[in-house]
């Protein structure tokens, strides 16, 4: 709370005064203070936040329900995919075949996946990077969660938004690396959480220049680049970042290598798990998470309870 007009907020206000937070203040104060024995330069500061669970709701996953709207489009025009996996989900509105999915994905179960992933990137072939942004851009500004009752891009963590602001104030620069679609993230990142597009490192279809005349676009085509889950997280950072993260945020078993490779001693590292457990405000679940919240209780990684550990969960 303000004590004076002059004065700015505390840090993490929408943040409980617990073990989680102070844990947090107090790595930023050894990583930042000179002398310590713990201090880390400026330009090594780099922290990296999941996307989907971490830095907003993914029950439904906010891209997939983008995606939902341009398979059930692609079905009208061609009404033979009606009867494939998965626009038949989608035109059938059955969200139990897609979290299914994912739920056997995190548990390596990855059957279904074959499907998704052609529907994926078949989804968007042909358009250029500004159409692909003018569709999501129309998304965000009109489309709202089912349950939650609000748009999308409200759908970002508040206290998660905070955190971000105090890393930045205190010289680390931030990321996010998510297996998210990257233009689809690039294109609200700036807006929910103050991080503009080329800070965000995420799963990417090909793309292919085509010359026209003067001038000339970039083209989505219908194959993988890369695929930003799990191991590939790690990778992707050191390609993209070149340095290794002393702050990491997750909240599945796709982040634990992103989490393991901050860990690099005796240089000091934050490890950060979102628990899903505050049904009244968000959703209560661990599926997807377990293993990960094992080694988190194993390794000493810090647990985030969104009940216990958050004053508030959305912005008002």
């Amino acid at each position: 709370m303000k004590t004076s007009e002059n004065e700015p907020l505390a840090p993490l206000a929408s943040w409980v005064d617990g073990a989680a937070k102070q844990s947090i203040l107090s790595f930023v104060k050894r990583v930042t203070t000179e002398g310590s024995p713990d201090f880390v330069p400026v330009v090594e500061r780099i922290a990296v936040f999941d996307n989907d669970g971490t830095l907003w709701c993914e029950q439904p996953v906010i891209q997939l329900a983008h995606i939902l709207e341009r398979w059930v489009e692609m079905a009208q025009q061609n009404p033979a995919l009606r009867d494939q996996q998965p626009w038949k989900a989608a035109v059938d509105n059955d969200m139990t075949w897609f979290r299914t999915a994912i739920k056997k994905h995190y548990g390596g179960d990855e059957s279904d996946m074959p499907a998704i992933a052609k529907g994926v990137l078949s989804a968007f072939e042909g358009l250029t990077t500004e159409e692909f942004s003018q569709r999501v851009d129309a998304f965000f500004r009109t489309k709202s969660h089912p349950s939650l009752k609000r748009l999308y891009r409200d759908c970002g963590y508040a206290p998660m938004v905070e955190l971000l602001r105090f890393l930045e104030s205190n010289g680390f620069t931030t990321y996010i690396v998510s297996g998210g679609g990257r233009d689809f993230i690039r294109q609200i990142a700036g807006d929910i959480y103050g991080i503009p597009p080329e800070r965000v490192v995420g799963t990417s279809t090909s793309i292919a220049f085509h010359e026209q005349g003067d001038g000339g676009d970039l083209q989505m085509k219908a194959k993988l680049d890369v695929f930003d889950d799990g191991a590939v997280k790690p990778t992707r950072i050191w390609s993209r970042i070149g340095r290794r993260p002393i702050f990491a945020a997750g909240n599945s078993n796709g982040d634990i290598p992103m989490l393991q490779f901050t860990n690099c001693p005796p240089r000091p590292a934050f490890r950060l798990l979102v628990l899903h457990d505050d049904a009244a405000r968000e959703f209560d679940y661990v599926s997807g998470a377990e293993k990960s919240l094992a080694l988190a209780k194993q390794y000493g990684w810090t647990i985030v309870s969104m009940k216990n550990d958050w004053n508030n969960v959305f912005a008002s």
